[in-house]
């Protein structure tokens, strides 16, 4: 576990000590693109953060490489320098999406290849646990499909979930947590050498965000862009990749009995991590309905819009950061509840604890919703948020006809919505016509 520390705060410190220096090498080279009608940040920022993040990947797996008991994980699988090779490519790609603005089909198709170049290294899925069937081994082409497959849908489910300050970082660095905790009990707890290479890249995936989210909590100084995001949509898909299609689960010898007793009844310990999107729902719930929204409409799977999960929270009253927050909860509550209950499948009080959960969970995202209102006659002496919104308009429009003298600026209401971005207090909805987005309804 000390190795493992180590290699995360490597990881960490020289991404966190990069990130300046790359802020600046943005600002340089122009990486900085005009503000787009779905944009929720305010001023232009840089991105290519995906850049510090890479050189942490790098410093990670080569730290990795040096240790007494990390190194055997590179002696004996190649799957280390499988994820370097794709998350390279991928890395390059985004860097020029960044800069440029490549095509949406461009970028899918060095996905793929990606995917290809992990595939010919040996980071494959060989076979699946299906419960009342037993271990089904796959043929190279079922292997290779599957394994691009999942390598797309996690790499997209992180980039589109990206769109607020410390999301996608925050919510990455959540499911890598869980998923390390969970590897790592395969490793340590059952000897199972095979899960060593996946153990090794949640910790370093830990460490990535760890390193970066300092730079990008809002308000953010730098965005990973799409270089910082398919970069560690990558690595994650690698994990789960490895440790799903390469330990055998009658390997873990949790039960006598057949190979089919032992897969039925260690389904709870594998459903987690049969699919990357158990560990991380939320994205992949948003990219499945952004897909659903835009075709309903005519539109590209690819084209943007306004209509994520996140710009939904800020839409019905939720400020920046706590939209953020929310969202680190339902991917907290995922990830780690389907931790405990592979873990201890038979107690009652995980379910319970689940359930409860997800009900202060649905009670904080409606909260703005049951927002207390104040009776006309006190509405000058509560703060905006309790007022109706014909008197907040009101004093709006009060403040905006008082004329200028000097250089004083017209004073601003606290908490109105579009002023200086999402506040504390006051309406926050920051989107008061989805038509001036370039979008339909």
């Amino acid at each position: 576990m000390r190795e493992y520390l180590l290699t995360l705060c490597i990881t960490a410190a020289v991404t966190y000590l990069l990130t300046g220096p790359v802020r600046k090498f943005a600002i340089v080279a122009g990486a900085m693109p005009e503000i787009r009608a779905r944009d929720v940040h305010r001023e232009p920022t840089p991105r290519l953060g995906g850049i510090a993040m890479f050189f942490g990947l790098c410093a990670g797996l080569l730290v990795a490489d040096h240790l007494t008991s990390l190194n055997e994980v590179f002696a004996k699988s190649n799957e280390p320098r499988a994820l370097l090779s794709g998350a390279a490519l991928i890395w390059l790609i985004g860097v020029l999406d960044d800069k440029f603005e490549i095509d949406a089909l461009i970028k899918l198709g060095g996905q793929m290849i990606a995917a290809g170049v992990m595939v010919m290294q040996g980071l494959t899925i060989l076979w699946l646990p299906i419960p009342g069937v037993g271990n089904v081994a796959l043929t190279q082409w079922q292997g290779t499909l599957l394994t691009v497959a999942l390598v797309l849908i996690t790499i997209n489910a992180v980039n589109f979930v990206d769109g607020l300050d410390g999301l996608a970082a925050g919510m990455v660095g959540i499911a890598a947590t869980a998923f390390f905790l969970y590897s790592y009990r395969i490793w340590y707890s059952y000897g199972i050498e095979a899960a060593a290479p996946a153990t090794l890249f949640a910790v370093i995936l830990m460490g990535m965000c760890i390193g970066f989210l300092p730079h990008n909590m809002h308000p953010a100084r730098i965005f990973m862009g799409d270089s910082g995001s398919m970069l560690i949509g990558l690595v994650l898909a690698a994990g789960a990749i490895s440790i799903t299609g390469q330990v055998d689960p009658d390997a873990l010898k949790l039960f006598a009995g057949s190979e089919k007793a032992a897969v039925h009844q260690t389904v709870p310990v594998y459903i987690p991590l049969l699919l990357p999107l158990t560990i991380i729902a939320v994205p992949a719930a948003d990219l499945i309905l952004a897909i659903v929204r835009r075709t309903w409409r005519g539109q590209s799977p690819f084209a943007a819009d306004r209509g994520h999960l996140h710009h939904r929270l800020l839409e019905i009253g939720h400020s920046h950061s706590r939209a953020v927050l929310i969202m680190y909860f339902w991917s907290a509550l995922i990830g780690f509840g389907a931790l405990a209950y592979s873990v201890n499948s038979a107690s009652m009080w995980i379910v319970l604890g689940v359930v409860f959960l997800s009900a202060i969970g649905l009670i904080l995202l409606l909260l703005p919703r049951f927002t207390p209102r104040a009776p006309r006659w006190a509405e000058r002496f509560v703060p905006p948020r309790y007022r109706h919104r014909e008197a907040l308009a009101a004093v709006v429009a009060g403040d905006a006809a008082q004329p200028l003298s000097g250089d004083r600026e017209a004073p601003v209401p606290a908490g109105v919505a579009g002023v200086n971005g999402a506040t504390a207090i006051g309406a926050r909805t920051r989107f008061l016509d989805r038509r001036k987005a370039g979008t339909p309804r």
